[in-house]
């Protein structure tokens, strides 16, 4: 079959046993861990899986006519990941990657009426589903694990630290959250450092979540939350914040981000942008999260946002790259998610459970093995607005960690 062909020269470390649906079995790798069996039931992924295995083995392990005989999907995606990690590039799939280039900025048009639409696909399902995986705060981004030994919650809760550490915010500050998801950060920064903040979103769903959390904690005076596009923001901030959003801009709308950014700024303002980020350079969405679960995403290379800053007469304050965190943060999800699997059955069905556990599962190995990590960038409009040194991130976050110890 020519799934053979193109198996034989991927798979150089571990075993992987196939067998095909005509029953016969074939068998790739040196061997040794990781060993993992597949089985295929449809005569056609014999071919798919040659020309297009990114996007067919996710459809095909949705469908069930991939199914993993000896181990998890997530061993024979750890196999696979290794394997892609030391193998030089397949000249098919560098093919593929070529034709997908010139159509990336189709993929990704995002104008205002495509961006809710793609961000509903997404973001407007059942809560009820959300809350099966994330932390007590649902923070649905990159958790900072500032020690091994840390969980999820814990996290979660020093990149919230983290990241107010770099704002280097102050009571009454004006805020602006750049996809605010279902509010935690923005309660947090006003609840803890007294911030005065606006949160936007995309999202049905998690505006109404947000503002019942804000009314709950009687803070709806002091956070707002709208259903708005950050295109269509006005006024000035002391401060902007966008975590986890910006992989939804797309390319054509990196300039009008930035310039977003820098209008809502005031003059010794500072913002932070929090973004998983591509270390190998310039690239395209991967065809099957493209369809299934991020529609018009895109994550940037550093040379691609950059120019974009510097555009809109921004200035790179700090750059710092979180490599493996995220990887830890989708391995707690997806732990969590298949400890609660069964509830999320009830929610949606079995299919649906096979396309989320590929989608989190597959998103932890690019993270481990291939050319994802975290970027957080910190930018400002002026040269002295903050410290010359980053001593005073490191002493803010000691001293936010300490207060909530007591507390």
């Amino acid at each position: 079959m020519l799934l053979a062909r193109f198996l034989k020269r991927v798979v150089r470390l571990g075993r992987l046993t196939v067998i095909d649906a005509g029953g016969s079995v074939h068998v790739f790798g040196p061997g040794g861990p990781p060993e993992v069996t597949i089985r295929l039931h449809d005569p056609a992924l014999h071919w798919k899986l040659f020309f297009r295995p990114e996007l067919y083995a996710g459809e095909a392990f949705t469908e069930g006519t991939l199914t993993v005989e000896d181990a998890s999907l997530y061993d024979f995606l750890d196999l696979m990941g290794r394997n892609f990690a030391a193998a030089p590039g397949d000249p098919l799939a560098r093919g593929a990657h070529r034709v997908d280039l010139l159509f990336r900025r189709m993929q990704q048009f995002n104008p205002v009426h495509r961006a809710r639409r793609n961000v509903a696909h997404h973001y407007d399902l059942s809560g009820k589903l959300y809350e099966l995986f994330l932390d007590e705060d649902r923070q649905y981004s990159c958790a900072y694990f500032a020690r091994p030994e840390q969980d999820l919650d814990a996290a979660q809760r020093a990149k919230r630290r983290h990241i107010a550490a770099k704002l280097r915010i102050e009571p009454g500050m004006r805020v602006l959250d750049i996809g605010s998801g279902w509010g935690g950060l923005a309660l947090w920064l006003a609840e803890r450092l007294g911030a005065d903040v606006t949160g936007l979103t995309l999202s049905d769903e998690q505006l109404q979540v947000s503002r019942r959390r804000a009314a709950d904690r009687q803070l709806d005076g002091q956070v707002r939350f709208f259903l708005r596009d950050f295109r269509e923001e006005t006024g000035t901030y002391d401060r902007i914040v966008s975590v986890g959003m910006f992989e939804h801009v797309g390319l054509s709308q990196f300039d009008a981000f930035f310039n977003c950014v820098r209008q809502r700024l005031t003059a010794e303002g500072v913002a932070l942008l929090h973004t998983i980020g591509r270390t190998d350079g310039p690239g395209v969405t991967t065809p099957w999260i493209r369809k299934y679960i991020f529609p018009g995403g895109y994550v940037p290379a550093l040379s691609e946002l950059v120019p974009a800053v510097e555009r809109a007469a921004l200035l790179v304050t700090d750059v710092e790259i979180l490599r493996l965190h995220y990887a830890q943060t989708l391995r707690c999800w997806r732990e969590r998610f298949l400890a609660n699997r069964s509830l999320a059955a009830e929610l949606y069905d079995e299919r649906f459970c096979r396309m989320w556990e590929f989608y989190l599962a597959g998103s932890e190995i690019a993270f481990r093995w291939l050319d994802q990590a975290v970027f957080q960038v910190q930018l400002a409009r002026q040269v002295d607005a903050l410290p010359l040194t980053r001593d005073y991130m490191l002493a803010a976050e000691r001293t936010l960690e300490a207060e909530e110890a007591g507390a």
